[in-house]
């Protein structure tokens, strides 16, 4: 297994390839999440230096209590900003999105509140020695998968997001000079709509079924093509072999399975 490569068996058994992120592209999160907090965190600043004067009952707060406090509030507001962006923004904070990466779970779902807690509360150990993170560095280096003690805590990975790839001309304007002479053609419908299925063979499936259909649907995008197509006639075979449904003529694996989770749907809709 290539220590740079994350390997995920599905429920499907079928393997999905996952690009780890190295320590260069979370350095660079990292030290853009730290500007923009530390951009935040002086605001508050100067905005606290404007208005406490003018608070009598700041004023009478012991100055032991009032460094407590303080501290209290720096951690809140750095724990805070890491732990809501990612639970929040499908494991990113703006730091990651810049640098392309982001935080799943070993099993490759999205990471939600309890995980993303988890993994920055252990962060100040992993800052050890403040601001060096030297503790996580070289937990980085020695784990497999380059994780990091908040990461082990967690059961979480940084991976990398794969770049989408855009046509040289843009997402607008013609691929051709005279192209814009003719008018713009009617958008062909999707394919899924011009067939149907058996309403009997529909109501041998399940809900769990449809489940199965959107879990592949959410995840075909990040496989590859032998991949995509190896699953989908795995997924085809077994709904086949329940329902007694069988492909249109016409309709390709992934037309077939796109059919039958829009039927079910709709099955669903009316009980």
């Amino acid at each position: 297994m290539n220590s740079d490569q994350l390997n995920i068996d599905t429920p499907e058994l079928v393997e999905i390839e996952m690009p780890l992120a190295g320590i260069g592209s979370r350095f660079i999160a990292l030290l853009v999440d730290m500007l923009i907090w530390f951009a935040g965190f002086l605001v508050l600043v100067i905005l606290f230096a404007v208005f406490a004067p003018e608070n009598k009952a700041l004023s009478k707060i012991p100055e032991q209590w009032a460094v407590a406090l303080v501290i209290f509030i720096i951690f809140l507001l750095f724990w805070g900003y890491f732990t809501l962006f990612e639970a929040f923004w499908n494991g990113r904070t703006p730091g990651k999105r810049v640098a392309r990466i982001r935080v799943i779970q070993r099993s490759g779902r999205a990471i939600g509140l309890f995980e993303s807690m988890a993994r920055n509360l252990v962060r100040y150990i992993d800052m050890q020695p403040f601001p060096f993170y030297a503790v996580g560095v070289i937990a980085i280096f020695v784990t497999r998968q380059h994780q990091r003690l908040g990461d082990l805590a967690a059961g979480t990975l940084v991976v990398r997001d794969r770049a989408l790839e855009e046509p040289a001309w843009g997402d607008s304007g013609a691929r051709t000079i005279t192209a814009q002479s003719f008018a713009p053609s009617a958008p062909a419908p999707e394919p899924h709509l011009a067939f149907s299925l058996p309403v009997t063979g529909i109501a041998k499936l399940s809900s769990t079924d449809l489940e199965v259909l959107e879990g592949f649907f959410a995840r075909r995008l990040d496989m590859s093509l032998p991949t995509r197509q190896a699953l989908a006639e795995r997924i085809a075979q077994a709904i086949q072999a329940k329902s007694g449904l069988e492909q249109p003529a016409g309709a390709s694996v992934e037309t077939f399975l796109e059919v039958t989770a829009r039927q079910l749907r709709d099955q669903a809709r009316m009980q």
